[in-house]
């Protein structure tokens, strides 16, 4: 026998193919709990499902704002300067911004590897791994949210772990927010700010669903007043502010605030009337909110009244200022476009 050649022929392909059918149906018989997950199995793991990604924003947000209470309990905010704005004023940055980037996308990275995830703060290096499971109680018992698949490629994560820093680091936490994004086709339909130091946060799913806290925002009392309520950044103040008198008028009353999760809210609480940006603004900034105007019927567009893009393509950097608005919006830039058509396209 030495020196034999042991032949072993190969099973055909579609024999092959015919016995794993037969065993996969043998098994979806009498396995009829598991069909979901072999069916899950079968389906393209192209796409995700943005009933899971509103799911693991919202806890994104929160265990974000969590490592934000932490450094501020702690008073350790090791705060140092990333330059200056466009503006020319001070960009600071905390050990809250960063411990807050690496739990909140290193968390979403891991649930949607195939997703492409933009943080305010890509540029820090996370010493060790964030993860969390998803976790269903933190939308309500009564909320309907249904199961919708999308396209990976077509998805985009906008994070800032924290929107304010200025103002967290002089201890103004009523406009400290963490916020996620998530655009499909480059239009924002998940957006959620969270506040760490109220607890409360606002969220919503364009189409389908919001939050109980944003529900009970947008239902107070209407302003009553015949000139608009602009809020404006209390950072860079004086030129927005110019902007807002010319083209609203003297008498048009200013709302300054901080950080641009929060002025929306004072848009949607019905404490503005809009909210006016007129210089370069970063789209982590500014895709939660837009996505929580659009759920509730409101406008955000550059002051040009183009839409904002938030591909995965996209620059990360809005150049067209913005107006947002819950109504008029139409009437607002009508009147932008006035007053630039009178002075040469110029709005200061």
């Amino acid at each position: 026998m030495y020196g034999r050649t042991i032949r072993i022929n190969r099973v055909p392909a579609t024999i092959t193919a015919v016995l794993l059918t037969i065993v996969l149906i043998y098994f979806l018989n009498y396995h009829k709990d598991e069909r979901p997950a072999i069916y899950g199995m079968l389906r393209s793991d192209n796409k995700v499902n943005l009933r899971k990604m509103l799911i693991a924003a919202i806890q994104a947000a929160q265990r974000g704002g969590l490592e934000v209470l932490d450094v501020a309990h702690s008073r350790q905010l090791k705060e140092r300067s990333k330059g200056k704005t466009a503006e020319g004023v001070n960009d600071p940055f905390t050990d809250a911004d960063g411990r807050s980037h690496c739990v909140m996308k290193q968390g979403m990275q891991r649930l949607f590897p195939r997703v492409r995830i933009f943080s305010e703060e890509d540029k820090e290096q996370c010493k060790d791994a964030h993860s969390f499971d998803l976790d269903r109680t933190v939308l309500p018992e009564t909320a309907v949210v249904p199961d919708v698949a999308v396209t990976a490629q077509d998805v985009t994560i906008w994070i800032d772990p924290l929107d304010a820093t200025k103002e967290f680091t002089e201890e103004l936490y009523e406009y400290v927010t963490t916020m996620v994004c998530v655009a499909v086709a480059g239009r924002p339909v998940i957006g959620v700010i969270h506040n760490p130091f109220s607890g409360q946060t606002a969220w919503a799913w364009v189409g389908h669903t919001m939050s109980e806290y944003l529900d009970e925002l947008r239902k107070l009392p209407r302003l009553q007043s015949d000139q608009p309520i602009i809020t404006v950044s209390r950072s860079h103040a004086a030129a927005v502010k110019d902007v807002a008198r010319n083209v609203f008028g003297e008498q048009v009353s200013l709302l300054t605030a901080a950080g641009a999760g929060y002025k929306v809210l004072q848009v949607v609480a019905n404490n503005a009337t809009a909210y006016l940006h007129s210089s370069i603004i970063k789209k982590w900034d500014i895709c939660a909110g837009e996505a929580i105007l659009r759920a509730l019927g409101g406008t955000m567009t550059t002051l040009d009244d183009e839409p904002i893009n938030y591909g995965p393509d996209d620059s990360p950097v809005n150049e067209g200022g913005l107006l947002a608005s819950l109504e008029k919006h139409e009437e607002y830039m009508e009147r932008i476009s006035k007053y630039r058509s009178m002075h040469n396209g110029k709005l200061v």
